[in-house]
Formats: C-alpha cells, sequence, structure tokens
C-alpha cells in the first residue's frame, strides 16, 4: 500500500539498505587499520629514542613508620634498672649573732657557742649497668655522702658504697650487694640524632620511677661549664631535681645517657652524659679505681676568628693558650697561640673536641698533629703523658 504521506504524482523513492554484518565488518577493518599503524610508529619510536620512554619520575617515597601510641614497651625494659639514691652526712653549722644584713652576719657576727651539727639530706638518681650491683650515678648525688641508700624498683631498699668518681665528668660508680640485679641495655655507639625520642626516667623530688618524654635537641653540647669534659645530649625531656644520676632512654627502652642537668625551670633545657662516654668512666674505675687519661701538658682556648672575603668566619681548631713548661706540647715545639686543627689524623672542631680526644688516649701514645702558627701549617708528633688528678 502507497505511503499515505506521499501525494498523488510524487515518486516514491528508492531506499537501499546495506546488510549490516557488512557494515561492522567495514567499521572494524578501519579501527584495525588506525590501530596498527599507532603500534607500528611507536615500536619505531622506542627503537630510535628509548630514552624518552624512560620512567624517571623518582619512587615515591615510603611512608615513615607511624610513632607508637604508647611507650610502655620501653619503660618496662628500662625502668628497673633505674634507682633511687638517698644520701646523708653530718654537717657542722657554727651559729652567729644575726643582723638584718647577711654580709655583715657572716663577717662581723660574734659566734654563739660551739659548732651545731644536723643530718643534712639528699636525693638523686642512678642506673645499674651491670648485674653484678654496679650503679652510675652523678659524682654531686654522692658527693660528701656519710651514708648512701639504694632504693630498687621492687620496693627494696639497700646500702651501697662508693667504687669511684670522676669529677671532670661528674659521674661516679657506686655499688650495691647482689646479684643477678636488672641491669640496663646500652645503645649502640652513635645510634642517636636530634629528634629521636628519649624517655628520661628518674626519682625527682622522691617521686620514684618517674618518666617524662622528649625529643632530642642537639648532640655535642660543649662550653657550658658544667665540667671539664663536656660532650653532652640536650633534651627537651623535663629533668628536675632528684633526676640526676638517671636514665635517659631511646624509644627501645635502651640506654643513651645519664641525665645531669637542667636550665632553669620549665624551658625545656636539660642535660645529659651520652651513654658511651659514661661507659668509658665506668669501665676504668672498676678496672684502676680512676680515670686515666691522655694529656699534651697544654690548656686550650677556642680558635679566633679569620679573616674571609664577607667579614669573619669563625676558625675550627683549638688555639694553645698556655704549656706546661718541659711538657709534651713543649717538648714537640707548639706555642701559646698555636692553632691546633688536626689531632691523630682527625679534624679538630673546637676547644672542647680536642680535649676530648686526647683524654680518650692512654699516656704514652704518639699523635702526629697538624697545627697553625701566624696562618703558617706546620706538623710535629706529641708524646702524651696521664693528666694529673683534679685537686
Amino acid at each position: 500500500m502507497p505511503d499515505p504521506a506521499i501525494r498523488h504524482g510524487q515518486t516514491q523513492p528508492t531506499v537501499v539498505r546495506m546488510p549490516a554484518m557488512r557494515k561492522l565488518t567495514q567499521t572494524a577493518l578501519f579501527v584495525l587499520q588506525f590501530v596498527v599503524l599507532g603500534l607500528a610508529i611507536a615500536f619505531v619510536a622506542t627503537r630510535l629514542w628509548p630514552e624518552r620512554f624512560v620512567n624517571s619520575s623518582p619512587a615515591p617515597a615510603a611512608m615513615p613508620a607511624p610513632a607508637p601510641s604508647s611507650y610502655s614497651a620501653a619503660v618496662q625494659k628500662a625502668g628497673p634498672s633505674v634507682v633511687s639514691i638517698y644520701t646523708q652526712r653530718v654537717v657542722a653549722e657554727q651559729p652567729y649573732r644575726m643582723f638584718t644584713d647577711p654580709t655583715q652576719n657572716r663577717y662581723n657576727g660574734v659566734t654563739l657557742g660551739p659548732a651545731r651539727k644536723r643530718l643534712e639530706r639528699s636525693l638523686g638518681s642512678g642506673v645499674i649497668v651491670r648485674d653484678d650491683g654496679y650503679v652510675l650515678t652523678n659524682h654531686h648525688v654522692v658527693e660528701g655522702a656519710d651514708d648512701i641508700f639504694i632504693g630498687l624498683w621492687d620496693g627494696r631498699i639497700t646500702s651501697a658504697r662508693v667504687i669511684g668518681v670522676d669529677q671532670e665528668t661528674d659521674l661516679a660508680v657506686i655499688k650495691v650487694e647482689g646479684a643477678k640485679l636488672p641491669a640496663a641495655h646500652f645503645a649502640a655507639p652513635e645510634a642517636l640524632s636530634a629528634g629521636d625520642v628519649v624517655l628520661a626516667i628518674g626519682n625527682p623530688y622522691g617521686l620514684a620511677q618517674t618518666v617524662t618524654l622528649g625529643i632530642v635537641s642537639a648532640t655535642g653540647r660543649n662550653q657550658l661549664s658544667l665540667s671539664r669534659y663536656e660532650d653532652f645530649i640536650q633534651t627537651d625531656a623535663a629533668i628536675n631535681p632528684g633526676n640526676s644520676g638517671g636514665a635517659l632512654v631511646n624509644a627501645n627502652g635502651d640506654l643513651v645517657g645519664i641525665n645531669t642537668a637542667q636550665f632553669g625551670t620549665g624551658l625545656g633545657i636539660s642535660f645529659a652524659i651520652p651513654a658511651a662516654s659514661a661507659r668509658r668512666v665506668l669501665d676504668q674505675i672498676v678496672q684502676h679505681g680512676e680515670v686515666i687519661r691522655g694529656w699534651m701538658g697544654a690548656e686550650y682556648a677556642g680558635a679566633p676568628a679569620s679573616p674571609a672575603a664577607e667579614g669573619t668566619v669563625q676558625q675550627r681548631g683549638a688555639q694553645i693558650a698556655l704549656l706546661l713548661p718541659g711538657g709534651p706540647a713543649d717538648n714537640a715545639g707548639l706555642k701559646p697561640g698555636d692553632i691546633v686543627v688536626e689531632f691523630n689524623n682527625q679534624l679538630i672542631g673546637d676547644e672542647g673536641d680536642l680535649r676530648s680526644r686526647e683524654a680518650a688516649l692512654a699516656p704514652g701514645s704518639k699523635v702526629p698533629e697538624r697545627a697553625l702558627r701566624v696562618g703558617v701549617e706546620f706538623v710535629t708528633e706529641v708524646e702524651l703523658i696521664q693528666r694529673p688528678k683534679t685537686p
């Protein structure tokens, strides 16, 4: 039947229909031609310019391990080795007539009878470093004590005796009687960097087994006038009166330092003696009863600033300030004003660095040195002697 939409007199158009399968085949062949052409071009390009197709972007950095939500395991490991130290001594005081002005009272006052004696008590902390009862603490904790008592982590109280002290590092070794005591585990030397998490464990204000948390602010601090040999760890972990001699441990509970001092109160500036230094003192005191150090027979000061293109720069090294006449440095030809820049084939940072390096060597060691005199370099050799004890 004709289409009613076609008017009378109009010719109906002829519709030619292509089979569906033939049309699909033509389309597929058309697409396939372009795919094959693209693959061919890519193959030729990778052969001619392979470097342009190498992925040069850096591999994504590994995500840091998340910080632990608790350091309980570290405290449980280190805590039993930290002890509370209680000392007492009898001191004599001479009473004076009282003046409002304390200076007048001391120098112009009239004594009122014989000296009075009183019992003075103090407290501190210590760390068991050997299971046969050797304990490290600060010298100032036990200095002048008549009696020393140790509070162990399990609540027991026992007496202790001084084995030896080293005033120049403010360390002391004391001993309690006992076997198989829980000793601290020393961290590997040099295994501490700024930013590492540390825990201070001690007996501040008599509060045994107190734990405070912080980070390492810096290492190698010296020129603080706290002791002759200074190589302190600086931390913001709270250290208060009574913490002296206690443990500074890392996040694994390993001993990294002996807490020693703080600046002010609540300033977040505290200092600890590195465990490696403390261990050297411990070993020498146990073996010799004292610390034996090498010495050049000289005292040192900071190297003066030297001129540079842009103002002045601080020169590395240590300047000879004083010489012992006839001592090793004097015999080696060194003079006051010389600047030691290399000692035992190691560059010297400052006077504290030189002092520590010579002390670490045994008396009798022959050490090469490189120094400057009025800007002119020279080399010499020094045979160390034993440093005399601090009076």
